[in-house]
Order: C-alpha cells, then structure tokens, then sequence
C-alpha cells in the first residue's frame, strides 16, 4: 500500500480553524492523508473549536497548537493557509509540493458557538471536495453541487477568469493577472479555490503552470459559462484584448 500524503492546515493562531480542519480531514480521510495543522502565531486551542469538534462526531483527542518552527524541515506534499494573513506570514518550507490558499472567517472575535460551528461546516464541505479531487484511487464521477457551483460562479473575478479560460483553451498565471488587472497572489488564490471545486485543472510546462477547464464538468456547467459569455460581451472583450497586447506572453509551443 502506498504512504499517505502529507497535508498541513495553517492559520494564525492555530487555535481554531486549523484544528477544525485538521480533525475534519483525519475524520474523513485518515486513511489516505497523514494531516497536521501549524499556526504562524499560536495560541492555546479555543474550547469552542474543541466543542464543535465534538458535537460533529470528530475526535478532538491530541489536537494541539503548535507553531511553524516546531515543524522543522519535514516534507509537506499539500499546506494549505486558511486566511489571508497566514497566507501572507507562513514561513517558506523548504520541502512542499503545493501550497493552496483557502479563506475562512475567523470564528474566535465572535466567541459564539453557532458562529464556530458554521465554519466547521463550510470548512468540511471545502475539505470533502479536497478529498474528492485529490484521492489516489481510481477516479469516480466527480459530483458538483449546484449551490456550490453558483457560490464559487457568484464572484465576480473568479467567473471572468473561468470565462477567459474558456475563450482560449487555457491561460496561465500571468496571462490572467494582465487580462484582470490584478496581482499575482489575488490570481492564484482565486485559481486555487475553482481547482479545489475541481473546475478548472492545471499543468506545469517549464515555468509556466496553464489552468484549464476541469474535463469532468457536466454539460449544465459549460452551457451556464458559454450562455455567460455570450449575454456579457462587454465584460470579457476588454480583457481579451489587453491579451492580446500583453508584452513578452508565453508561446505555448515553447512550453511544452
């Protein structure tokens, strides 16, 4: 049998969301992933978090803060920050296969049970999509959800982007940051939440990683996106053609 690939969770204060997510992955796939979670300043675990982790079933035995250091040089085949500013503070690691970049509120301000246990939610319906994506086996018909779909759809930059791939086949990194006008980290959070909805899938030629449509889509999906483009000329012919004037794009052909 194959190890199991590596998976860390890091926020701030690791008191939290990290935990959550943590528990939430070893629940749900403990037998293909080996998870951990760091924080880049951590704190002691929030008993609500705890709590939470409980009520779903989970066990929350073990689960401590640690921070990034504690972690040493150890290989990390996934770490994925849960909020911006533990994007932004991770330490490099020297030994990681992909980084990807979640966002979720932090639940502790708040202090309320109800406000922990939402984001328990969302982060298990996030994590269960990881899982999907990212499982060793055979690959099984991948399911979209509707209301997921529309909810990753109903932001406005991550649907020009899936438009602009669509229009030309594929794009990368910095073909969307000229198209959108906006930085590379912004870009890659936004290519980094349609992969793990598994709606785009991207491929590394030299050192250019191109994004494309995900091949499983379901026909509703690719007609909602053409019925888009079609009703939204003025949105997408303006970024179409700042591509097209784009200094030193790739050629695809010398990327291969």
């Amino acid at each position: 049998m194959s190890a199991r690939r590596r998976v860390l969770f890091v926020c701030t204060a690791n008191s939290a969301r990290s935990l959550m997510a943590e528990a939430i992955l070893k629940h749900m796939a403990g037998d293909q992933f080996e998870v951990a979670s760091a924080g880049t300043d951590p704190k002691q675990p929030h008993p609500l978090a705890l709590q939470c982790i409980e009520d779903a079933g989970m066990d929350s035995a073990g689960l401590s803060s640690q921070s990034m250091t504690a972690l040493g040089d150890a290989h990390w085949d996934y770490v994925i920050t849960l909020c911006d500013k533990a994007a932004r503070e991770c330490r490099p690691i020297k030994s990681v296969g992909q980084t990807i970049a979640w966002d979720f509120p932090d639940p502790v301000p708040g202090n309320q049970l109800a406000t922990f246990a939402l984001v328990l939610k969302e982060l298990r319906e996030r994590i269960g999509l990881f899982v999907m994506v990212h499982q060793k086996d055979t690959p099984r018909p991948i399911h979209y959800p509707p209301a997921g779909v529309f909810k990753a759809l109903g932001d406005e930059n991550r649907l020009t982007t899936l438009l602009l791939i669509q229009q030309h086949e594929e794009l990368c990194v910095c073909e969307l940051t000229r198209a959108l006008a906006l930085s590379q980290p912004r870009i890659s959070r936004y290519l980094a939440h349609l992969r793990d909805m598994a709606l785009v899938e991207d491929e590394r030629r030299g050192q250019w990683i191109y994004y494309r449509l995900h091949p499983a889509l379901p026909d509703w999906i690719l007609q909602t996106l053409k019925a888009a483009a079609a009703e939204n000329p003025d949105i997408i012919e303006p970024l179409a053609r700042r591509l097209v004037t784009m200094p030193n794009r790739p050629a695809k052909m010398d990327c291969a």
